[in-house]
């Protein structure tokens, strides 16, 4: 007689459960909301916001730097609020915080206060970078984190896409509508997204007859995570020259127009879509440390051709890569701490709050410093892209470089 019904289903070892894709939605959402909304959707407000005379343009390019401090400031402050608050509570509460940003945004009261609510929304965005993925991962099968990084940081690039798309089609209706849709939108992601956070990091593999397992690093290991924080933040130094260049440049210096220059903003955003998702099933087949260093060679190759050529062609093909990048390193450069990291939970959150907060400083850093160098240098585009493409070399190298053979 057979007994095959009598048999439980065992579930494979790289499935994901009912309880892992809950909470890949939500961290999809916290992403989309904190920083794919926040950030990414505020460059095409900027010259509404002028044109309305709420704010002057001085104003407005302050405004829009309060983000980037209050993500470098969040960066710091995650880990100690999830300390005090628990992981949960705490990234419930910065998605409360950002949704609310974007009502208050709605009333431009006065520059002060639309500063500290535009600091406000950096701050969450900041937080929960450090803490989303790292609150998800330790939950998900090894063989799938790749994918599941990807799933959570989409929300960046579905950010950027909606900042060429949709962002332009709300602001038909006014610069009021458009904040409170954004502000609908967010609380309803809010809503979808709360109860699918796991409760808490699984606790660290036991001691084992071959060692302990905790948060003790080996030299190999410190030399293989400064080079990723070295890496990572100048990385940043990268990629923001086609952040706020690129369709400045293929509009006014190609002399094409602002139409054509906010195609290629959208090419570049729908690339950006699935960019994580790629980059991160890469890193998933063929390790992240060699992705990375494809990853950074693609972006240096990309912005240097931006520096090199008008022909619209290559300008789009570079596009298309430096748009799959700018969100598709995030989980690359996540998975590489978990390779260095392996099993070490709490080891792994607070390098990823390093890496973060390096990243968050140098692009702040940069923006400030592109801008003065293209105003002082009579707006050369091509030289801003190419200190963008040494840049990535220079991190590329930091790798190829390092002395001995680095973890993982």
């Amino acid at each position: 007689m057979s007994t095959s019904s009598a048999q439980p289903v065992e579930v494979p070892a790289t499935a994901l459960g009912r309880a892992a894709w809950f909470a890949t939605i939500a961290g999809l959402c916290a992403s989309l909301v904190s920083i794919g909304f926040a950030r990414f959707a505020y460059t095409p407000l900027i010259p509404p916001l002028i044109e309305a005379h709420w704010f002057s343009a001085a104003d407005t390019v302050t405004l829009g730097a309060a983000n980037y401090a209050g993500y470098f400031a969040g960066a710091l402050l995650g880990r100690p609020m999830a300390a005090a608050l628990s992981n949960r509570q705490a990234l419930r509460i910065l998605m409360v915080v950002a949704s609310l940003a974007f009502f208050a945004c709605a009333y431009p009261l006065s520059v002060s206060w639309f500063f500290v609510w535009r600091f406000l929304s950096g701050v969450s965005g900041g937080a929960i970078m450090v803490l989303v993925a790292t609150t998800i991962l330790p939950h998900v099968p090894a063989a799938r984190r790749g994918f599941v990084s990807g799933m959570i940081f989409l929300g960046l690039g579905l950010g950027v896409a909606a900042s060429g798309t949709i962002i332009p089609e709300l602001l038909r209706f006014g610069l009021w509508e458009t904040w409170m849709g954004l502000g609908t939108v967010s609380l309803v992601l809010t809503a979808v997204s709360w109860f699918g956070w796991p409760d808490a990091v699984p606790p660290a593999p036991s001691v084992t007859a071959s060692g302990t397992i905790g948060d003790h690093q080996s030299p190999a290991q410190k030399t293989a995570l400064r080079v990723l924080y070295a890496q990572y933040a100048v990385n940043a130094l990268g990629l923001v020259p086609v952040m706020i260049l690129l369709a400045d440049y293929v509009a006014r210096g190609l002399g094409r127009g602002a139409h054509v220059g906010a195609l290629y903003w959208i090419l570049y955003g729908v690339s950006a879509i699935g960019g994580p998702l790629v980059a991160g099933r890469i890193g998933d087949i063929i390790g992240f440390r060699q992705t990375y260093r494809a990853a950074l060679l693609a972006q240096a190759v990309a912005t240097a051709a931006l520096a090199a050529s008008g022909n619209p062609v290559v300008i789009g093909l570079a596009t298309v890569v430096l748009g799959m990048f700018t969100p598709g390193v995030v989980p690359v450069a996540l998975g590489r701490i978990n390779e260095i990291l392996p099993h070490r939970h709490h080891a792994q959150r607070v390098a990823w709050s390093w890496a973060t907060s390096a990243f968050a400083l140098f692009q702040a850093l940069a923006g400030y410093g592109y801008a003065f160098l293209f105003s002082h240098s009579g707006e050369n585009y091509a030289l801003i892209f190419m200190c963008g493409a040494v840049a990535l070399i220079v991190a590329l190298l930091l790798d190829l470089l390092a002395r001995g053979e680095m973890a993982a």
